[in-house]
């Protein structure tokens, strides 16, 4: 580093030339040397300094920043989140055949608490109490005052409930948004709706998932975004469904029944347009199921059991018109052909009877039909044979469990004779001994209303007809549905006719099985299969009424014609124009008309 010198000897003989002391050039130029290595120093001094300021600077940033996201971030239950897995909360609606709602979405909030950061943890859990009565003072206390860092409180809350709960003035107490799923028709269609619950969860969010119904069953795709929150759209008829709810329900309560199912089905596309299951739950607040606590109590007591798609029983003399069918298409009889029902009929020590013992004598087909003959239709079967007789039963689809979208459906397996001897020939062909649900006795019934072509019920809305395999002659199920009117204008169903539709139908009475074994005196599980317009049938209407009585006589009456056909026809008489129907008056016929004036 090159320095000035102090004494610069240019400047020293100069100065001794004009007489100065050269020691002040000495001073002057020491001085100034000084005052370099000041500012020098105070340069890098001042440098030093900024440079740490900016540390501290952006250290108090980054701190500060971080305290405010935690200030304004909510707790995290550790058990909820896993690293890097978002929660997946849309998911789609569920309309009816017309769009409206069945189910949607509601942001609500969830309540969770934060022990430590509570004030006062006593009063916390008193006032919690009064604003829902189901929690435990002496349980929130404990965890409020324990260990826990977290705890969920409760997973939906009203806004009524939130804003009590925020009047509490807790800072330990926090909500959460998330969704939940509501069903904003109550019970209506309850058993088809299934209902949710939610699945991963965290604070700020919850994952929606089906738990029965459709929600489980179509799970999968109400979740999938690739769907662009397109609704599923089901097949049911709000107002429809409303209308025989109410109807089916008032039939159950004035005929004394544990229970009742209904199906109303299009015979053509299969749409179910209506099913109902009674005793019903509210999906929002959906019932525990029977668990092993609830031992000896019956699993169709339960509101969850759906009694129209699980309930397998036999559905009695319902049957007998396949049986019919089946010998028709075999040419084995015709409609006109007589059978002989008084003659006694044995198989082994069993004895073949009829209603209270009666004797019918010598019927037709169709009169075997319109009487309920248990002996014409053995006959009739034994004819058939059990092979022949199984594989039509099959083809209706009465050998496995029905393809209707409910996740319910599973167990709707139906069972069948251990031995299929000719015992269990005879009694299959009028409807015991075989038990299979009111859903796969609609499929059948549709068949032989829309002609004869099998039918696959469905829940969701069809946009076609897709006709399935033909499991008998159009002339057998025309045959057969004039048997099946003539029940209800001569026969069993009487009460069954509804002015201006013509109704078409068979009642089936079946005694109910023991679960030990056997079957009980008086109890009866009582099912009426119509369809309407007789004349050229749209739909298909099933009723079943589980130990049902009517007690409006001197005596009680259990039968099917009594009870489950009364209810049917007011079912019809409600729903028919609901579904566009006009009635149509039937002519009366020329012997009847009476001339009045020339």
């Amino acid at each position: 580093m090159n320095r000035i010198p102090l004494r610069p000897l240019a400047r020293i003989l100069d100065a001794r030339a004009k007489g100065e002391n050269p020691d002040q050039i000495e001073r002057e130029n020491l001085h100034d040397r000084h005052e370099v290595i000041r500012d020098k120093v105070r340069l890098q001094t001042e440098g030093r300094l900024l440079v740490l300021a900016g540390v501290f600077l952006c250290a108090f940033v980054t701190v500060g920043a971080k305290m405010a996201i935690l200030a304004a971030s909510e707790a995290q239950e550790p058990r909820a989140q896993a690293p890097g897995a978002a929660i997946a909360t849309a998911r789609a609606d569920i309309v009816d055949r017309n769009g409206r709602i069945l189910a949607t979405n509601l942001v609500t909030h969830a309540l969770y608490a934060q022990p430590p950061q509570m004030v006062n943890p006593e009063r916390a859990a008193a006032e919690l109490v009064k604003i829902f009565p189901d929690l435990k003072e002496d349980r929130l206390l404990k965890d409020f005052t324990g260990k826990r860092k977290f705890l969920w409180i409760k997973k939906k809350l009203s806004p009524e409930q939130k804003q009590a709960v925020f009047e509490i003035g807790e800072p330990g107490l926090l909500f959460g948004p998330r969704e939940m799923r509501l069903f904003p028709n109550g019970r209506l269609a309850a058993h088809v709706m299934g209902g949710a619950s939610f699945g991963k969860e965290g604070v700020s969010a919850a994952e929606v998932v089906g738990v029965a119904g459709v929600e489980k069953q179509f799970d999968d795709y109400l979740r999938d975004p690739a769907n662009g929150g397109a609704p599923l759209q089901l097949s049911l008829d709000l107002t429809i469904q409303s209308a025989i709810e109410q109807v089916l329900y008032g039939g159950m309560k004035l005929l004394n029944a544990k229970g009742a199912a209904s199906v109303l089905m299009d015979v053509h596309t299969g749409e179910v347009i209506s099913v109902v299951s009674l005793p019903d739950f509210d999906p929002n607040n959906r019932p525990r199921p029977l668990t092993v606590a609830d031992a000896g109590k019956d699993q169709s007591d339960s509101p969850l059991f759906n009694r129209a798609v699980q309930g397998v029983y036999e559905l009695g003399s319902t049957f007998k018109i396949f049986t019919a069918i089946q010998a028709m298409d075999l040419g084995l009889v015709g409609p006109e052909t007589v059978i002989d029902t008084g003659a006694t009929m044995k198989i082994g020590k069993f004895r073949i009877k009829e209603y209270k013992n009666k004797n019918y004598g010598k019927l037709s087909v169709a009169d075997v039909i319109v009487k309920s003959s248990n002996r014409g239709t053995g006959r009739m079967a034994l004819e058939i044979g059990a092979e022949r007789q199984q594989e039509f039963l099959k083809d209706l689809g009465f050998f496995e469990r029905t393809p209707f979208e409910l996740v319910e459906a599973s167990g709707s397996t139906p069972l069948l004779p251990p031995r299929w001897g000719k015992l269990s020939t005879i009694t299959v062909s009028y409807g015991h001994g075989l038990s299979s649900s009111p859903m796969h006795l609609a499929a059948g019934y549709a068949a032989i209303a829309n002609g004869g072509y099998k039918v696959t019920p469905t829940v969701l809305k069809q946009s076609h007809v897709a006709r399935g395999p033909r499991v008998m002659t159009e002339a057998s199920a025309i045959a057969a549905r004039q048997m099946l009117r003539k029940v209800v204008t001569e026969g069993t169903a009487s009460f069954g006719e509804v002015e201006g539709y013509q109704v078409a139908g068979k009642t089936g009475t079946a005694d109910k099985p023991k679960p030990q074994g056997g079957y009980y005196d008086d109890k009866v599980i009582n099912t009426f299969a119509s369809m309407f317009p007789a004349n050229n049938p749209k739909y298909v209407l099933i009723v079943t009424l589980d130990e049902p009585m009517d007690t409006s006589g001197s005596e009680p009456r259990r039968t099917a014609g009594w009870t489950s056909v009364p209810v049917a026809a007011e079912i019809i008489r409600r729903a028919a124009p609901l579904l566009g129907l006009k009635p149509e008056i039937e002519p009366l016929d020329a012997s009847a008309l009476t001339l009045t004036s020339n």
